[in-house]
């Protein structure tokens, strides 16, 4: 069969190991696969297919450094989720029988208790056989924190898949942002993440949900799915009918050729494996200081990251050789001339070497404060329709109060014209149309202190360079919003006096679980400007991925569900807001107002700030391409979330809140959270036409307060012991 596209030159600095205890993996992966009714009779594989898949070696290659039982443990967990995949696709996606493949899923998690101890169901099919034999086989080597999360990792694989079926029923292609969170869960590479730790190390507990630690795994995830999307493509696509496939995505929404698609794949992927290698070699590091791990969990975490680097690199010598995929003509994974294999040539290399370094010294080589001129707005759909408070001219004036009482007027970042130009209670007046005049304050004090302090960390550490700072600065911040009850610190200056009197008024009915559920949304917000800072001052461009998945955090959108979900009660399940549909619903919401702040902020941004996280210039950057060009984008793919919104309305609600069997109280309050949602979405669309902050005549009028007018007259927060106040 010819194949559809030529497969690109690969990103493979590190050569391909293989374990020694191969041949034993083999061997006891055919018994065992044998043993769980997988093989002849299961209907989904003979002998000759386990053969042909080679999963012993796939385990070999992406786990070279294991002894032999951990190593045939590892291949049996990858027999299953193989034929879990290749056994959902042949009972329930070529049927498309969603309420069977439902029912499936759902029996799962009864085989992975958190407690060893616990009974399990007996099993009804292969699947189910080979689950309770495998977690049985690996828990007790781990510890709790791992089992919990190697279930959830599990769970999101095999639930996820309900996503693909649906999408297959309809006949609807993902788009991009979708597609990247969404082939994570589905393709189980936070789930080899999990068995790496098996494998070398368990990751400290200290560290295990930090930014570094989670931005391994995804970089991880992205590129070992964005490599077989480009090797499964044929399979998947032509033979299969699967439309869940980053070649096919890309290619619909850019409508481009099968080709062109292939290689921004390919691009894409390397960029996620440039981003893995700089978070390894410089967010790590600064993170187990900041920790104090001790030197055998800094061991540790080296390790893992080592071994995640082994499955990149395992991971593409197997799909060169799996019978499983579309590898004619590709050329082979090791890096050097004379590395050996057919079609690795020393003109290879160079072309390979010269198009990844390209791309990854772009990244570094953005001239700030370019003249870009006023800012392109193209026509923005928005469905929705705009409602006001009626109570904004009072929350106007109380704005003006407030912020002069916490002193934000007063130290060189706003002044009364600044404030007057963000005009923040408007926003707020359209995102809470229904609020009281009390709510609607809140509403607005909280936008203030969140744009504040966005303003606040370039303004003031960026300027100075002092990453040190900010990092003090958002500890101290953190600890002004205690959860048990017990006094906030002395306020040092504007932002910690504003969050502590928003903290107070905020929390003063919630329970202990709901304070600490909004600190730390406010702590991702504030963390996540840090990242900001960190990218700032390395000149460092982020790739898109990277980028709209921080900028989330940096826009503070959990802290603004945090802050809608609130009111809702127990009525609705937490389970249903972690659901798939319901984060993307509130992911597509949420994208859609950062990439419409990003339109319109691009001139203030680029030109007058030096700014560096904008999504036109992330997309100039990442393509090569000019500035209306990357707007195109970036206006298309605001379209594309707007549409996904509305897709998940339409058709994924209703049918989760069947699976959930939601009550008419719950379905009713999750239909005014949407409400919530378009009202968010239209007011903040409002808001960025209405206001000055992002006018070209007013920012011509203020350049020079985009710099502190001054230098604060004493230091904005004390000085740790040792340490000089930073001038």
């Amino acid at each position: 069969m010819t194949q559809p596209f030529e497969l690109p030159h690969f990103y493979m600095p590190h050569p391909a190991r293989l374990n020694p205890h191969v041949e034993q993996a083999r061997a006891h992966s055919t018994a065992w696969a044998r043993e769980m009714g997988m093989l002849e009779g299961s209907g989904v594989w003979e002998q000759a297919d386990l053969d042909a898949h080679d999963y012993g070696l796939l385990c070999a290659y992406t786990h070279p450094d294991c002894d032999g039982p951990d190593l045939c443990l590892i291949t049996d967990w990858y027999v299953w989720v193989f034929f879990f995949d290749d056994h959902f696709l042949e009972r329930y996606k070529r049927s498309q029988d969603r309420a069977a493949g439902k029912a499936h899923l759902d029996r799962l998690p009864l085989f992975m208790p958190p407690d060893p101890a616990t009974a399990v169901p007996e099993p009804e099919n292969p699947v189910e056989a080979g689950l309770a034999d495998l977690w049985a086989r690996t828990v007790p080597k781990m510890s709790a924190g791992w089992r919990r999360r190697f279930a959830v990792a599990t769970e999101h694989l095999l639930n996820e898949s309900l996503w693909e079926l649906s999408n297959i029923n309809e006949g609807r292609i993902a788009n991009p942002v979708e597609y990247i969170e969404m082939r994570r869960k589905v393709g189980g590479a936070p789930w080899s993440a999990g068995l790496v730790e098996y494998a070398t190390a368990e990751v400290p507990a200290a560290v295990a949900g930090s930014r570094p630690l989670r931005v391994l795994m995804e970089t991880f995830s992205d590129a070992v799915h964005l490599r077989n999307d480009l090797f499964s493509y044929q399979r998947e696509v032509e033979d299969e009918g699967e439309n869940s496939n980053g070649v096919l995505v890309l290619e619909t929404f850019f409508g481009c050729t099968t080709q062109e698609a292939a290689d921004t794949v390919n691009d894409i992927l390397t960029s996620r494996l440039h981003q893995f290698e700089h978070t390894a070699f410089t967010e790590v590091p600064a993170l187990a200081l900041e920790k104090g791990l001790a030197p055998d969990e800094v061991a540790a975490v080296a390790a893992y990251a080592k071994g995640l680097q082994d499955w990149q690199s395992g991971g593409h010598e197997w799909h060169l050789r799996s019978s499983r995929y579309m590898n004619g003509n590709a050329r082979g994974a090791r890096p050097w001339p004379g590395a050996g294999g057919p079609g690795t040539s020393a003109a290879d290399v160079r072309a390979l070497l010269a198009s990844a370094g390209a791309g990854r010294l772009r990244a570094y080589t953005h001239v700030p404060y370019r003249k870009v001129g006023p800012s392109l707005i193209p026509d923005i759909r928005m469905p929705f329709r705009l409602e006001l408070s009626p109570h904004l001219d009072t929350a106007r004036r109380g704005l003006t109060d407030w912020t002069r009482r916490m002193g934000m007027l007063s130290e060189g970042v706003w002044d009364e014209d600044k404030l007057a130009a963000n005009d923040l209670a408007l926003c707020s007046a359209g995102l809470d149309p229904d609020a009281t005049p009390e709510a609607l304050d809140l509403s607005a004090h909280w936008l203030a202190w969140g744009t504040y302090g966005d303003d606040y960390y370039p303004l003031v550490h960026g300027h100075r360079r002092d990453l040190a700072a900010a990092r003090l600065t958002t500890a101290r911040l953190s600890d002004c919003m205690p959860v048990d009850g017990r006094e906030a610190p002395v306020p040092a200056n504007a932002m910690e006096r504003g969050l502590i009197d928003l903290w107070a008024r905020t929390t003063a009915g919630m329970t202990p679980g709901q304070r600490r559920t909004l600190k730390d949304a406010v702590n991702v917000m504030t963390e996540a400007w840090v990242w900001e800072l960190s990218n700032q001052l390395q000149n460092r461009v982020p790739d898109p991925v990277d980028y709209l998945e921080m900028r989330r955090r940096t826009f503070g959108s959990d802290l603004t569900l945090s802050l809608c979900r609130m009111g809702h009660g127990p009525a609705v399940p937490p389970e249903v807001y972690r659901s798939g549909p319901v984060r993307s619903l509130e992911n597509a919401a949420i994208d859609y107002a950062c990439l419409l702040n990003d339109v319109f902020s691009y001139q203030k941004e680029i030109e007058y700030e030096g700014e560096i996280h904008n999504a036109i210039l992330v997309v100039q950057n990442f393509f090569g391409c000019d500035y209306p060009a990357a707007l195109g984008v970036v206006h298309d793919l605001m379209d594309q979330r707007m549409r996904q919104f509305e897709h998940v309305v339409e058709h994924e609600l209703p049918v989760l809140y069947e699976d959930f069997q939601l009550p008419e109280e719950a379905r009713a309050i999750m239909r005014e959270y949407v409400a919530d949602l378009q009202n968010w979405m239209a007011g903040i669309l409002n808001w960025h036409r209405s206001v000055d902050r992002y006018k070209a005549g007013y920012l011509a009028r203020r350049t020079h307060g985009f710099l502190p007018d001054r230098p604060p007259a004493r230091p904005l927060l004390p000085a740790p012991p040792g340490l000089p106040v930073a001038r």
